[in-house]
C-alpha cells in the first residue's frame, strides 16, 4: 500500500471519527463540514483507483 493510499485512509478514518463526535454533540456545522471532507476524500480516492473499505 502506498503512502498516498495510507494518507487517504487515515484522513478518512479521522474524519469519520470526528463526524460521529460532532453528531453526538449536536454540532451541525462541523458535521456538515466533515461530511463534505469525507465526500472529497472518497472522490479523490476513486479518481486515483484506490479501493476503500465500506
Amino acid at each position: 500500500m502506498g503512502e498516498f493510499t495510507t494518507t487517504i485512509e487515515r484522513r478518512l478514518d479521522q474524519a469519520y471519527k470526528n463526524l460521529r463526535e460532532a453528531r453526538t454533540t449536536g454540532d451541525d456545522y462541523l458535521a456538515d463540514t466533515l461530511t463534505a471532507e469525507i465526500e472529497d476524500l472518497r472522490r479523490l480516492a476513486d479518481d486515483h483507483g484506490i479501493a476503500l473499505r465500506s
